[in-house]
Parts: structure tokens; C-alpha cells; sequence
């Protein structure tokens, strides 16, 4: 081979040199390919677990239906009354507003999704504020029939699901059909489904005799029907159907001035007035409180239960709700006209379920009204003197139930302003038993003064019930709590110091079968000694103290009494209110069921409880209590091993008097007994002594037998023996008389806010009324 031959058979064998651009584009149509290919497997994966979808199912209203206690369906949320129209009588103008609005490529969409508004939303949403939705009216129909709204919801398996389903929707249905069934089956606000049924509920009129204006409103709630709602927010709701006017000039369907005079239409133009709405479903109408909590904790677990067909199973004893309704609502009851009012609620004290409530009476058909049961404006007067003040001595202090206390003259710390009891007499020298059962106030504030303000709102909190920062000693006779929050914290009272948070449901199944069980969040609030020894107390108040109305003979129960005075700014105010009270309260438990009563009236400053009004809650409670009975075995507390047992006392083990005193005799033991009263901190303090109380006065006790056993609730002595020391420390800096929105100063309970009105602080001196 010749030298000239060489060079070029050396060109010929070396490889050609491939374009660094070529490469690039090669590996990435492989990737491209690679990333579908593994996107579809995926997608197909997905997909093939989508649940059925049936033409029934795009037809059916998209309401939750609710279930009771036993497992039984007890009502729907509103889908019940839907008018449901068929393509043909929805008006055109009507299809054109939605697809406007909603999604405008809707004709031309054959896949049941649209993936320019897919990528024109990612787009916005990324270099954007504001959030736009990419999903057409197939997919937002397929939402509505078959998944939840819940944020943790939306994963890529449910967006396949949801894509798949809305592909087989289009391929199935024409696209008239897919709007007829999105059109009855919206959320439209106040319980109402689909826009038909939402013409009548608003306007009063046909679909066929919509204004533009009231057809734009209409087509506009679906996104956010509660935001978009024109009774509550007239303003959202205006500029949300102007947008929709704006939609339907862009796309042809009405000119610029229709659009123009559609916007200068007042969005009340037409409008009913909304109390004209009223339902006379007799089950929703005893269930409307518990309803409306029941609505608002589905909320707050993520879903929507007016559109994200929902199965929730409930705690509600609908018997039990009934009943309640029945006696509140009745001519002739307890209660002695119809404008008293009422909250109750009623708490199972083993695992916090909420088993009734009711959130007023005579309330006509009003739904989701006012509940006073969770209402927390008005003060729960000497009902909480276990929460504030017992309760924590107890617990810090190893206080015995025979500490003695002192119903002397009391003046609050740092102030001039005296405290009376709610006879304005002092009784002298008794032990903390009596001075609970017969609701004494001075008692209960000097036992708060030497727990001391920080500790017991430590210990109130435990039990669901926070003080204000800025509360005095005042607060130990009454603060704002509901009667929920009441039945719930004395029902860790009855199971041995446990708090469980309300709870309202148990279940929720959502549309694509998937089960959420829920149980209520519990803590421990306090010792078992503590529960069980402010127990024992508590049943002296229907044996001998300020409920023996309320007794009920063989029944295990204890309780407390509570009332509010009037300032006397109120007083001076409205000569009318003397001689009455503004709340009257009563709560009390058994091993079941805790039960808190409120009764006054939404006026308070202008009517107050006068004469047996004051009396009603008391009677209430003994005909509810009297029913739950039947519902429950009667069983009585079981002493824990750490609580001793010395006539008719309790005493902490180690704390208990070194030779025991039979009840009603002259003479006195020593008792040596850490208490830690002297401060704050709990540091220790040793004391020992001796006193006698008088014994005299209303509501003086009987001497008791020293043969007494653990299942008799106390009744007092005589003279009640003082048998443990009583501590000399005192809570400094903490003693002010003002709480941030009240001071209780007498009577048994402090002024507090009524519903229906607004007060400034006060300070209540005194007043006549009964525990």
C-alpha cells in the first residue's frame, strides 16, 4: 500500500464525529419518553383503584348524612328539599353564566380535563398570590360525587383517580348532561343544594324568571358559597357576581351594557329576607345545637360536610337530646314564661363525649341558632368554687374536707371592698365540708387567697377552663364559662381526676368508603384523692345543702349550686333588678353523666331570675337527672387507697389526725400535716390546730354518727372540729378585686356580659340571693 493510500484509508476507519447538540436532544426524547411511559404506568396504577361511578351517583344530592350514638341515621344536611331540573328547564342563560365562569373551553374539552387551564394555573400559582383552580366542571362534578375536599386529600393518587373518572364521565354522558348534573348537585349556602332548589331559597323565583344580575349571583356561589353568601357578606358577594358578568361579556354570551346594568343592580335586589327561611323538621329542630357543633367539628377535621358526602357518626343520644327539647319547650314546665332561657349540655365523664345539649327554648324554627350551651359570657357563680378553690387545696395543699375556715369579715387585698355571703351574715369558724355544701363565699376566697391565684388557674386549666391574666380573688366565686365547659370539667371530678376534651364525633366515613375514627383528647387533671374527696363533699349539697330540691332518693350524685348578683352600677341603673339575680346555675354528676344547667334571660339588664325563677335550674336538673337515671346503673365512688376515712372526713394518707375525734364531741385532736400553704412554691410548712365552729346560723348542720360509712355523703357537725393546721401563707401581689371582665364581691357569683348586651367592669357588693 502506497503512502498516499494510508492517510486516507485512516480517514475512512475513524469514527464520525456526532453533533454535541443531537446527543443532547436524543437523551432527552429518551428521558421524555422514559418520564411518560413511567407516568402512565403510574396513572394506569392509580387509576385502576378509582371507586364506581354511577349516573345515580352524579344525580344524588351532595350532602353528609348524620348518624347518632347508636348507629342510626338521624337526618341529612340539606339535599333533603333539592329540586332537581333536568337539562331542558335550565335556562340557556343560566348554562352560559356557569360555563363562563367556571370553565370556558367546557365544549371543547374531550378528555374531561383541560390541560392548558392545568398549565395556566401552575403558572399563576407559581408566580403569583393568588391561587387559581385548574379543574374543569368534569372534574369539579366528579369531586363533588365521589371525594373529599380535605387539603391532605389531594394527593397524586387521588388526582388520577379524579382524572380517570372524568374521562369516563365525558366519554359516557353528552356534555348537557354533565352540566345538568352539576347544576343540582352545587353547594349553594344555608343548607342548600343545587341552584334550582337555591332560586327559591334566595329569590323566590323559578330558574326560567332569573334576572341576569340574580342568574350571575347564582352562578357564582359554587367556588365559596359561604363567602359568596349575599345575606352574610353582601359586599363578596357582589364582586364575586360582577366577575361573572365580566366572564359572560368576554365570551359573547350578553353584551356590555347587559353586563353594565346587571352591575348597577343592588345584590339585595330580589333578595328574601332570611328569617323567612325556616325549617319544621322536628328532628333537626331538637338536634339543631348539637347540629351546629357537630358541623363546625367536622370543619375543623378538614372536611366539608355540606359537599363532600360524608358518613358522620355522632355522638348525640337522640332520646336523651329529645327529651331535653321536650321539657325545656313544654307549657307548663318548670320554667315560668317563654322568654327565660336556657344552656344545658350533658357529658359522658368515662370518654368526653357530648351525649345532649340544648341551646335555648321557644326558639320557633329558627336552625343553627344561638347555642347557649357553649356560649362562655356569663359567670358560673359559686359552681366554681370546686374548680378554683377546694379543688386546688386539695390537690396542693393536702387540705383534709375538715380544714377549718373562717366566714369572718373579708375585705379584698389592696381594696375597700368588702365580700358578703349570700345572706350578708358570717358564720364564724367551719370546716371546708360545710363551707362547700353551704356555699359560703368569704370561705372559698380566703381558701383561693392561700393556694394562691397562679396554682388554682393552673389547675382550672387542667379542666379546660383558662383565667384570665389579669382575674383577682373574685374569680374563686365565678368567671365567663359555658355550661359545656362546666359538665366537662366536673366530669374528671366523677372518673378520678381525668379530663377529656369535648367530643362530639366519632367516625366520619368519606364518599370513597375510607373510615377516620376519632376518640377525645384526655389529660391528667388532678389526683384521684382530690376527685374523690371534692366528690364526697359535693353530695352534701343535695342531702343538706343548696340542692336538696334537686334530690333524688337512692341516686349516687354530687354537685353545686351557683348564682350571679347585679353590680350595684346595674342596680342604680334599673330599680327592677333588686331582688333578682341575673344567673342561676346547677351541675352535678354521677358516675355516667355530667350535667351543667344555666337559666336567666339574654337581657339581663333588663330582666334578672325574680322569686322561684332563681329555683329553676335546680327543678330542671332534678327532671333530666331523673331521666338519665333510667339510662344508667346506680353506682356509687370507690375511696382510693390514698384517702383515709375519720368519721365522716378525708384526709390524704400521712395527713390524716393522729387519734381520730368522734364527730360532735367538745374535744380536739392535734394533726401533724405537710401542706405547703406557706407558699407558691409548695415549700413545706408543719402546723397543728384546734377550733370549733358555732354551728349556728341558716343551714346549720346536725352532728352525725362516727359510725358513718364511705357511701354516705357527709352531712356537717355541729361543731366541727378542726383537726388539721390551716396555713398562714398568702398568695402575694395576687389578691386584686378585679377581673378583666368582672368582680364578684357577693352573693355567689359575679356580673358577667349577657348575650344579647355588652357591660363594663363592675364590682358586685353584696346582694340576697341563693347559693
Amino acid at each position: 500500500m502506497s503512502d498516499k493510500e494510508q492517510p486516507e484509508l485512516r480517514r475512512q476507519h475513524q469514527p464520525k464525529k456526532r453533533h454535541p447538540i443531537r446527543r443532547f436532544f436524543k437523551w432527552l426524547a429518551i428521558l421524555l419518553v422514559t418520564v411518560l411511559l413511567a407516568g402512565t404506568a403510574l396513572f394506569a396504577y392509580y387509576a385502576k383503584d378509582a371507586p364506581a361511578i354511577t349516573q345515580d351517583d352524579l344525580q344524588s344530592g351532595g350532602s353528609s348524612i348524620i348518624y347518632g350514638a347508636d348507629g342510626k341515621q338521624l337526618t341529612r344536611l340539606g339535599s333533603q328539599n333539592r329540586t332537581y331540573v333536568t337539562g331542558d328547564k335550565i335556562p340557556q342563560q343560566l348554562k352560559d353564566a356557569v360555563v363562563s365562569i367556571e370553565d370556558r373551553r367546557f365544549y371543547q374539552e374531550f378528555l374531561g380535563v383541560d390541560p392548558l387551564r392545568i398549565a395556566s394555573a401552575f403558572v399563576n400559582n407559581v408566580t403569583t398570590d393568588s391561587l387559581q383552580g385548574g379543574s374543569t366542571i368534569t372534574q369539579q362534578l366528579v369531586k363533588l360525587t365521589v371525594f373529599s375536599t380535605k387539603a391532605s386529600d389531594q394527593t397524586l393518587r387521588r388526582k388520577a383517580q379524579e382524572a380517570w373518572l372524568s374521562f369516563k364521565v365525558t366519554r359516557d354522558y353528552s356534555k348537557d348532561q354533565v352540566l345538568e348534573f352539576y347544576i343540582n348537585k352545587v353547594y349553594m349556602g344555608n343548607g342548600i343544594y343545587g341552584m334550582a332548589t337555591a332560586a327559591k331559597y334566595y329569590f323566590n323565583k323559578d330558574l326560567s324568571q332569573l334576572s341576569i344580575a340574580q342568574t350571575a349571583t347564582l352562578a357564582g356561589m359554587p367556588q365559596a358559597p359561604e363567602s359568596y353568601d349575599p345575606y352574610k357578606d353582601p359586599s363578596k358577594a357582589t364582586n364575586r357576581r360582577n366577575q361573572v358578568l365580566n366572564a359572560m361579556v368576554t365570551n359573547k354570551k350578553i353584551t356590555a351594557q347587559q353586563g353594565a346594568a346587571a352591575k348597577a343592580t343592588a345584590i339585595t335586589d330580589g333578595l328574601q329576607p332570611k328569617e323567612s327561611h325556616q325549617s319544621n323538621d322536628t328532628t333537626d329542630l331538637v338536634l339543631d345545637p348539637y347540629l351546629k357543633q357537630v358541623i363546625d367539628d367536622v370543619k375543623a377535621k378538614g372536611y366539608n360536610p355540606y359537599i363532600d358526602n360524608l358518613k358522620i357518626y355522632t355522638n348525640v343520644d337522640y332520646d336523651v337530646q329529645k327529651q331535653l327539647y321536650d321539657l325545656a319547650n313544654a307549657d307548663g314546665g318548670v320554667f315560668t314564661n317563654n322568654l327565660m332561657q336556657t344552656g344545658v349540655a350533658i357529658t359522658n365523664p368515662n370518654n368526653g363525649q357530648v351525649v345532649a345539649m340544648l341551646g335555648g327554648r321557644k326558639l320557633g324554627n329558627v336552625r343553627l341558632a344561638l347555642n347557649r350551651a357553649v356560649t362562655a359570657d356569663r359567670s358560673n357563680g359559686s359552681t366554681m368554687k370546686p374548680i378554683m378553690d377546694y379543688g386546688p387545696a386539695i390537690e396542693y395543699l393536702n387540705w383534709p374536707t375538715s380544714e377549718p375556715v373562717s366566714d369572718t369579715a373579708y375585705t379584698y387585698p389592696g381594696t375597700d371592698i368588702q365580700l358578703y355571703d349570700w345572706d350578708r351574715q358570717y358564720m364564724g369558724q367551719m370546716t371546708m365540708r360545710r363551707a362547700l355544701v353551704q356555699s359560703r363565699n368569704v370561705p372559698a376566697i380566703r381558701t383561693l387567697e392561700k393556694v394562691g391565684l397562679s396554682r388554682a388557674s393552673t389547675f382550672a386549666s387542667g379542666l379546660g377552663i383558662k383565667i384570665p391574666s389579669t382575674a383577682g380573688l373574685s374569680v374563686g366565686i365565678g368567671s365567663d364559662v359555658s355550661p359545656l365547659q362546666l359538665a366537662s370539667a366536673y366530669s374528671a371530678f366523677s372518673n378520678g381526676g381525668t379530663y377529656y376534651e369535648p367530643q362530639y364525633v366519632n367516625k366520619i366515613t368519606t364518599a370513597d368508603g375510607v373510615d377516620h375514627t376519632y376518640s377525645a383528647a384526655h389529660r391528667q387533671a388532678m389526683k384521684a384523692s382530690t376527685a374523690y374527696m371534692i366528690t364526697d363533699m359535693l353530695k352534701g349539697v343535695f342531702t343538706s345543702g343548696t340542692a336538696t330540691a334537686a334530690n333524688i332518693s337512692g341516686l349516687y350524685q354530687a354537685g353545686k349550686t351557683g348564682t350571679t348578683d347585679y353590680d350595684s352600677t346595674t342596680l342604680a341603673n334599673n330599680s327592677a333588678l333588686n331582688n333578682t339575680v341575673r344567673d342561676s346555675w346547677m351541675a352535678g354528676y354521677t358516675r355516667h353523666f355530667s350535667l351543667a344547667i344555666w337559666t336567666g334571660y339574654d337581657q339581663a339588664n333588663k330582666r334578672g331570675l325574680a322569686g322561684s325563677e332563681q329555683n329553676t335550674a335546680i327543678l330542671f336538673y332534678r327532671q333530666i337527672m331523673s331521666y338519665l337515671a333510667e339510662k344508667q346503673t346506680n353506682t356509687d365512688w370507690k375511696k382510693p387507697s390514698d384517702v383515709v376515712r375519720s368519721g365522716q372526713e378525708l384526709y390524704i394518707r400521712g395527713n390524716q389526725p393522729a387519734a381520730t375525734v368522734t364527730p360532735g364531741s367538745s374535744s380536739s385532736s392535734e394533726s401533724q400535716r405537710n401542706d405547703g400553704s406557706a407558699a407558691e412554691d409548695g415549700s413545706a410548712q408543719n402546723s397543728s390546730s384546734s377550733s370549733a365552729s358555732s354551728g349556728t346560723g341558716p343551714g346549720a348542720e346536725s352532728s352525725a354518727s362516727s359510725s358513718t360509712t364511705e357511701n354516705q355523703p357527709g352531712t356537717g357537725t355541729g361543731t366541727d372540729q378542726g383537726q388539721g393546721g390551716t396555713g398562714t401563707g398568702t398568695d402575694q401581689g395576687q389578691g386584686g378585686a378585679a377581673s378583666s371582665s368582672s368582680t364578684n364581691t357577693g352573693g355567689t357569683g359575679g356580673t358577667t356580659t349577657p348575650p344579647a348586651e355588652s357591660s363594663s367592669n363592675s364590682n358586685n357588693q353584696g346582694g340576697g340571693q341563693t347559693p
